[in-house]
């Protein structure tokens, strides 16, 4: 038990000496979630920016255009050159430019009376989006024309909101990060190192066991992750506001979990490199798909309907889609049962091929 508690020091206090080690595990992290949170984590809202052109003048055409300027997700202003306006939008300082002609209000009489919109088709999605929001206003001041009443309605009732945004999407994923790289690329370079500078072998002549050896490893680093996780929180929520609306002990119960599924991976990587030069390309050819697969800076939901079976196997995508789920809708155990089992699952078969990949030389 001394042995045990003696290398988990000396392997914190590499940890605390190694500044590169500081800033790649947790620095890093933190500068990335703040630069991102900075641009992308204001809200999840869309806004498009465009042009009105009024040459009707009419009732008609300043209804529709009040319907326009008021609509949240339009950042519409009135203008009177029409060339002017789709010069801006075809040098992309504008999505687009709605024109309402001369005899407008005339020709809805004939139902012939037609908007005209521009659009820049390079960016479809957006494209697409104003198509949308300018029939959508269009259609209300048809209906009103000619006093349509609808035979069905809808009645939309909120039950909870949880005002989200990017952020609280974005910074459960970076602790998932920030806990895979650790663990699957430390691990690995670390102890491939260790094994071609024979520190390994010469621990392995002394009466030091192989588990207190691994447990010291599993502890140090346990304690490491759990440290940085919640620092990583901690200046989310006094940056950004995030909220914790589960359990704390559930998070860092799925921050345990994740930390030994991965080091178990490291040390399989660990086993099969000769050198710690082999041992990180390796490690981050495992590692780096994990960052855009594993659901870290945008929703699996939104990846190609082939890919999410795949997807969905992989730890890193349970570990971070767990921790939304605590912190973003106060989810319990029962409601992540199946991301704790996947993790289980992941943790239990990695040890067992690390048992017999690892190497002391």
């Amino acid at each position: 038990m001394k042995a045990y508690w003696q290398l988990t020091l000396a392997q914190l206090r590499l940890f605390a000496r190694n500044k590169q080690v500081l800033f790649w595990s947790l620095g890093f992290p933190v500068f990335f979630m703040l630069v991102l949170g900075s641009f992308m984590g204001g809200g999840n809202g869309i806004s498009l920016n465009g042009l009105l052109i009024d040459q009707d003048r009419s009732e008609a055409s300043a209804k529709i255009s009040q319907s326009l300027l008021q609509n949240s997700a339009l950042q519409m202003e009135a203008a009177d050159d029409v060339e002017a306006a789709l010069e801006q939008l075809k040098k992309g300082d504008i999505e687009l430019v709605v024109l309402l002609p001369a005899g407008l209000e005339d020709d809805m009489a004939s139902l012939a009376a037609q908007i005209q919109l521009y659009t820049n088709e390079t960016n479809r999605t957006v494209s697409d989006l104003a198509v949308t929001l300018v029939v959508q206003a269009a259609d209300a001041l048809s209906k009103e024309a000619v006093g349509y009443t609808p035979a069905i309605t809808v009645q939309a009732q909120g039950v909870e909101s949880l005002n989200l945004g990017y952020i609280d999407f974005l910074v459960p994923g970076i602790v998932a990060m920030m806990i895979m790289n650790n663990n699957l690329n430390g691990v690995a370079g670390q102890i491939a190192s260790w094994r071609e500078r024979g520190i390994l072998r010469r621990m392995q002549s002394t009466p030091l066991k192989a588990s207190s050896f691994i447990a010291a490893q599993i502890t140090a680093r346990l304690l490491l992750n759990g440290l940085q996780a919640v620092i990583v929180l901690l200046i989310a929520q006094g940056v950004f506001g995030t909220q914790m609306r589960g359990s704390w002990l559930l998070l860092i119960f799925l921050v345990v979990l994740g930390t030994l599924a991965f080091m178990s991976i490291g040390f399989i990587i660990a086993g099969l490199a000769k050198t710690p030069e082999s041992a990180g390309p390796i490690a981050g050819f495992v590692s780096f798909p994990l960052l855009f697969l594993g659901g870290v800076f945008f929703p699996i939901s939104n990846m190609p309907d082939f890919l999410q079976p795949i997807v969905k196997l992989l730890p890193i995508a349970h570990l971070s889609t767990g921790m939304r789920q605590v912190m973003n809708v106060g989810a319990g155990l029962g409601d992540i049962a199946g991301d704790v089992l996947l993790l289980t699952g992941w943790l239990i078969a990695a040890f067992a091929a690390a048992s017999l990949t690892f190497k002391w030389e």
